[in-house]
């Protein structure tokens, strides 16, 4: 990447924000627009731009945006407060969460002859986590219930990195099932990569947590370096996981669950912050994501990537949501919401990305075109409805609103990405 791709890019992302807000109020979402700027000036498109994932910067940005989004997220969830809004959650995430890998995976032994049990597993656990930032309205929007853009907003925030373990432990099945080494190995990689990530996110967390509530009670520590401290937190958690032979992914995922924890009063100052730096680092993603992979993906279209990409965004997701929420008493048309915005976005590009680096599986390179594929499909189609469909579920519920119904139940609502 060269001055000239630079100046380009900073250009690009100058211009959107000067028309940002004007295109709140639009179809097109913020990832619809860096996507398509991407494949508009990559590889695929004009080649103005000759960028590729594994370059050292950008490479260091998809990581960065990683770690920051799982510590983020595991940040703005306050556990006590859930506690005493559990069931949707815990249905979406105890019941549906499962049924939907379980359905990734035998449509796609179905649809794609050549992926073994473990390899049709790992592609289906990669698109399980959903991303509520693609379609903001979704949980933004003030006439949708609390309880249910609370529901959508938990689960987009803990699902990534309850799926994290999940993908370890698929990839080291199969990365044994084509011997490339040992069982006992994979197993004891899969162990080291779970238990040395949780270990060492949950300590340095907690404990930099605790010493950031302590150093700010003393009135120690300046507002800016207290916000930069936190995230110091997340990165070191990531840095120690993978000096001591963890998954940097994982502890980041911990350290923000038991940051939270140790320094909950300490975190609000955080969520603005973070929520700046995370936007900024994602949309570049999804700005480097369509330069350097969506490009060359469009040649490698298949009638199998098209029909598993339109039953992952349905079938696979939706059937499930129906199945967890079965006894709850919510009408159709919020289990019908819930059921179609679980957009698949910024978490599985990146698991996609670092996750099959790990093993050189045969089928790796396919796994991660229907990945790029389905991504692409979520970014445009849940991006597109996000808004219409808010509109037209919150006009629904103001018409047919009752104190006793189910979606009315007032919850705390926490802050959303």
């Amino acid at each position: 990447m060269d001055f000239s791709d630079i100046a380009l890019l900073a250009g690009f992302v100058l211009a959107y924000a000067l028309v940002s807000r004007r295109l709140e109020t639009t179809p097109f979402t913020g990832p619809m627009v860096f996507v398509g700027f991407g494949l508009i000036i990559g590889t695929g498109g004009l080649e103005l731009v000759d960028i590729g994932m594994d370059e050292g910067a950008v490479r260091t940005l998809a990581e960065a945006t990683l770690v920051l989004l799982l510590f983020t997220d595991a940040i703005r969830i306050d556990l006590d407060r859930l506690r005493r809004q559990l069931q949707l959650p815990a249905r979406l995430l105890g019941v549906g969460l499962p049924l939907t890998v379980a359905a990734g995976t035998a449509v796609a032994l179905v649809i794609f002859p050549d992926f073994g049990l473990w390899e049709a597993a790992l592609l289906a656990a990669i698109l399980a986590p959903t991303d509520a930032a693609l379609g903001r309205a979704v949980v933004a929007n003030p006439r949708v219930p609390v309880r249910v853009r609370q529901a959508l907003n938990v689960e987009s925030g803990l699902n990534d990195g309850l799926m994290l373990p999940i993908i370890t432990l698929i990839l080291a099945l199969a990365a044994a099932g084509i011997d490339l080494e040992t069982p006992g190995y994979w197993a004891e990689f899969a162990a080291e990569q779970i238990g040395y990530g949780i270990l060492a996110g949950a300590v340095c967390g907690y404990v930099g947590g605790r010493l950031i509530r302590a150093f700010s009670a003393r009135d120690w520590m300046d507002g800016a370096f207290r916000q930069l401290a936190t995230l110091a937190v997340g990165v070191g958690a990531f840095a120690v996981a993978e000096a001591i032979g963890g998954n940097g992914f994982v502890a980041a995922f911990a350290a923000g669950l038991a940051f939270g924890a140790a320094a909950r009063d300490y975190c609000a100052g955080v969520y603005d912050f973070a929520e700046d730096q995370a936007e900024l680092l994602a949309l570049l993603t999804f700005l480097f994501f369509g330069v350097a992979l969506a490009g060359p993906a469009l040649d490698g279209f298949s009638w199998r990537i098209g029909l598993y990409v339109v039953l992952s965004l349905t079938v696979v997701r939706m059937v499930p949501v129906a199945i967890s929420l079965a006894g709850t008493r919510l009408k159709s048309p919020t289990i019908a919401y819930l059921g179609w915005f679980g957009p698949r976005g910024l978490a599985s590009i990146l698991f996609g990305l670092f996750i099959l680096e790990e093993a050189a599986l045969p089928v790796a390179g396919a796994v991660f075109d229907v990945v790029i594929w389905t991504v692409l499909a979520s970014i445009v189609l849940h991006g597109a409805t996000s808004r219409w469909l808010s509109e037209r579920y919150g006009s629904w519920f103001a018409a047919h609103h009752r104190t006793h119904m189910e979606e009315a139940m007032p919850v705390d609502e926490m802050p959303i990405r």
